[in-house]
């Protein structure tokens, strides 16, 4: 491979800006720089020079061997000051030697799954650590890239190798007595992976939310103060406001970061039969988003019913009295003018996010979900086999093969060139 080099802080003026190096020329490369390099993984202060001996910078540098670094390979980092002029000249120099390249987009990361130091589904949780924007995201990401979902694939996967290994026996002496019946071991084998993999399946909906964030709707007849009460809890004029019903022809939305869980809050339009074409395709379009949405927040006027609204409450969803300070109700009211109940609602909200995040599992995208059930499909077809008698066990083993690569999938053995090219997109240039 290239030995490659980019810039692994964002651009700009800083502190510290720090050049990466990697490949089989990496300390070649750098010793051109700064001469004698460090003891490896030990930091040493070094002067920056370029080709004539003039010197660009007084940076720290440090080094990994070979199958110590992040990459695998020969590394060398340059922590350097974060100075755009100083940057510029480092990189190129570096751009002058030979058998140096610049790196592409997360190549840094995709030579680290190449290999062995990271599978796909960690890469996929660094991808998630470096965009995460809240604590909950944050938490999530960093089980994920530690190995949390491959650990479990692993131990699938060994259940179904001993269990395939089981049925080979039978297969292989198919004309002879097996001296025991391996049926009972195989069903449990099988059993033990299908429930761990069920229990993923289970808690991907939430950790997928807590990924892209939940979306909480805000619902309502026209001039109940959906919009008045977004930019409250937005901290900001997000939407326009005004005495006129049919304000809000379109679905605003906001994000925020609700006790450390990622949100999406929706101010809808009023929601009323309409002549007005334009407001009736706004009043479609928030009844679809509505239903899509994690948790409705229906804002109620006095004497109005949830029930006329055309959209059917779910468990969790909230029932809300709005514009308290002009008439006070029972229950949860608000006023997003002055801010009553604001606080006793975003408890309330922030509770029932929680309550649906405490289900979340290790299995963060739809394609570890997909994967997952192909995979508990083929084990389900294997224990029919498996009880149908040792006849089946040819079939009964192929299916849980399919399992197998459906487990491969997620930790990227199979199957997941067309995903890479999307995933290393995502990376910034220096990662």
């Amino acid at each position: 491979m290239d030995t490659i080099f980019a810039l692994a802080t964002p651009r700009g003026r800083a502190g510290v800006a720090i050049v990466r190096i990697s490949g089989r020329h990496a300390f070649i490369a750098a010793e051109a720089l700064v001469g004698t390099l460090p003891p490896p993984r030990q930091t040493g202060l070094r002067l920056v020079r370029d080709s004539g001996g003039t010197v660009l910078d007084e940076a720290m540098v440090i080094s990994f061997e070979f199958g110590a670094s992040f990459t695998g390979e020969q590394v060398v980092e340059l922590h350097l000051h974060g100075s755009t002029a100083v940057v510029a000249a480092v990189l190129r120099e570096l751009s002058q030697q030979p058998d140096l390249r610049l790196a592409e987009p997360g190549e840094f990361t995709r030579r680290a799954l190449e290999n062995g130091c990271l599978d796909l589904a960690q890469v996929e949780g660094l991808a998630d650590l470096i965009e995460a924007e809240t604590e909950a995201q944050r938490r999530q990401a960093l089980k994920v890239m530690r190995g949390a979902l491959s650990e479990k694939a692993e131990n699938w996967r060994a259940d179904l190798i001993r269990a395939i290994a089981l049925l080979e026996v039978t297969i292989d002496f198919a004309d002879e007595e097996v001296p025991v019946d391996v049926t009972p071991e195989v069903l449990d084998l099988i059993t033990d992976a299908r429930e761990g993999m069920l229990a993923e399946i289970s808690g991907s909906k939430a950790s997928e939310c807590i990924r892209d964030g939940f979306e909480v709707a805000i619902v309502g007849k026209p001039n109940a103060g959906k919009s008045t009460l977004l930019n409250r809890l937005a901290g900001r004029d997000a939407a326009i406001t005004s005495e006129i019903a049919g304000t809000t022809r379109d679905v605003i939305e906001v994000r925020m970061d609700l006790k450390g869980l990622p949100v999406t809050l929706l101010d809808t339009a009023g929601l009323r039969d309409s002549g007005d074409a334009v407001e009736a395709l706004g009043i479609s379009r928030a009844i679809e988003r509505a239903n899509a949405a994690d948790i409705r927040l229906f804002l109620l006027a006095e004497g109005d019913d949830a029930t006329e609204l055309g959209v059917d409450m779910r468990d969790g969803d909230l029932l809300v009295h709005g514009k308290a300070d002009l008439a006070p109700a029972s229950g949860l009211a608000v006023s997003g003018k002055t801010g009553e109940g604001i606080e006793a609602l975003l408890e309330k909200l922030a509770s029932e996010l929680e309550k649906r995040a405490a289900g979340a599992t290790s299995a963060i995208r739809e394609r570890h979900r997909v994967a997952l059930e192909n995979g508990v499909a083929a084990l389900n077809q294997a224990e029919v086999h498996v009880r149908n008698g040792s006849e089946w066990s040819e079939l009964a083993a192929e299916e849980m093969r399919q399992a197998l690569r459906a487990l491969d999938a997620i930790i990227g053995r199979v199957d997941v060139e067309n995903v890479l090219d999307e995933i290393f997109s995502s990376f910034c240039l220096g990662k």
